[in-house]
């Protein structure tokens, strides 16, 4: 059995579950995807125990400065996806996409050197075991449309919003380069 620790952020979007090993953050979701954050975490851990801590990892701390406006608060912090070496390489690609910007599917494939897998980066982006602080609210459609989010597209618009991105603007502005909405 493998012991990870949880506390509790609350948010403007619901609970969000904060789940780390060793100080080290292995799950963000919201509480009421507790169903995928199981799956998730045994499917890599096996059978999981969670330990009630207070603010694991300091994490609870930035997420909470993050939610308060300071949006690099979450940009160091060490995480362990688990996942194949494709989905660890989206996953860390995520985080190169600077608070108030969003790319398309299709740039984040060519990002990584794979044009073609536009449809697995973004079934990766759903196995997101690291919601927000790995930022896959910043990946939109080609036509620049808000698509899939495992935690709901309100959320993901919340996100978005929260960090200045320009919604509007991203629906009529998509192009092949990194927008950038402030």
């Amino acid at each position: 059995m493998t012991v990870l620790n949880i506390d509790y952020v609350t948010s403007p979007m619901g609970t969000i579950w904060v789940i780390t090993k060793d100080d080290v953050l292995c799950a963000l979701d919201f509480e009421d995807c507790e169903t995928r954050v199981m799956k998730l975490l045994q499917k890599r851990y096996g059978t999981v125990q969670l330990v009630n801590t207070t603010n694991p990892g300091g994490v609870c701390d930035r997420l909470r400065a993050y939610l308060a406006g300071d949006l690099h608060s979450l940009d160091d912090i060490p995480t362990e996806t688990g996942g194949t070496e494709f989905q660890q390489q989206v996953w860390q690609a995520l985080r190169s996409i600077a608070p108030g910007h969003v790319i398309t599917y299709g740039e984040l494939a060519k990002q990584l050197s794979r044009p073609k897998a536009v449809r697995a980066v973004g079934m990766t982006n759903s196995l997101n075991p690291i919601a927000i602080v790995l930022p896959c609210h910043r990946v939109i459609g080609a036509n620049g449309s808000l698509t899939g989010y495992a935690g709901g597209l309100a959320r993901k618009q919340w996100l978005l919003t929260h960090e200045g991105v320009d919604l509007g603007a991203a629906k009529e502005t998509p192009s092949d380069q990194q927008l950038s909405l402030l």
